[in-house]
């Protein structure tokens, strides 16, 4: 499948030479001169990698970056002039997935293009799993913690707890970390309601 590019450059004869070539190469391309020409396209088009000038008017490249991470979730690749190690540190830091210096040419730019959109997917997965084993782990502590509400008010043992707590969910037909959960903030609410009652008999 061929991979969208977003190619955004304000260097007309880069960005039209960089664009043939990616052409060329299979790659659908999306060009921008500027980033608020860059953001205006990406509300019609989805592209899989953004390859963006440092240096581009008004709105840097870096900041770009920045807004096309966090709306449209589209990771970048950076070009510049300049080699400037802030810069570098700047750029990998708002998420950029390789730096590469002016001049670019096609047998430099594409591995490069290919070994970010890798690394991309790879960062997706991980984090995907991340979310997965947090919401687990999540979900273990609220199981655990509603046993223990289901232990003192019930005055049961732990397993006789546990399996309270699995009957009512299977007869609900429902998950048990979210009959855990609404047992977790009713306890709190009638917590809340009692200490309110004692603040305002003294």
């Amino acid at each position: 499948m061929s991979h969208h590019i977003l190619l955004v450059d304000d260097d007309r004869l880069i960005l039209s030479t960089l664009g043939n070539g990616l052409r060329q190469a299979g790659y659908t391309v999306t060009e921008a001169a500027c980033s608020e020409a860059a953001l205006a396209l990406t509300k019609r088009h989805s592209p899989d990698l953004a390859i963006l000038d440092i240096r581009l008017p008004g709105m840097s490249g870096i900041e770009l970056a920045r807004r096309l991470r966090d709306t449209h979730h589209i990771p970048a690749l950076f070009l510049s002039a300049y080699s400037d190690k802030k810069m570098v540190e700047d750029a990998i830091n708002e998420g950029g997935l390789g730096y590469l210096v002016k001049p670019v040419d096609m047998p430099q730019l594409i591995p490069a293009i290919e070994a970010a959109l890798a690394r991309f997917q790879d960062l997706k997965a991980l984090n995907k799993v991340k979310s997965q084993l947090e919401e687990a782990l999540k979900g273990g502590r609220d199981t655990t913690t509603a046993v223990g509400i289901l232990m003192e008010r019930q005055g049961l043992r732990q397993q006789e707890a546990f399996e309270l707590l699995r009957i009512h969910a299977r007869a609900q037909r429902r998950r048990l970390q979210s009959l855990a959960r609404d047992i977790i903030n009713a306890a709190e609410t009638l917590n809340a309601l009692r200490i309110g009652t004692n603040t305002n008999s003294r």
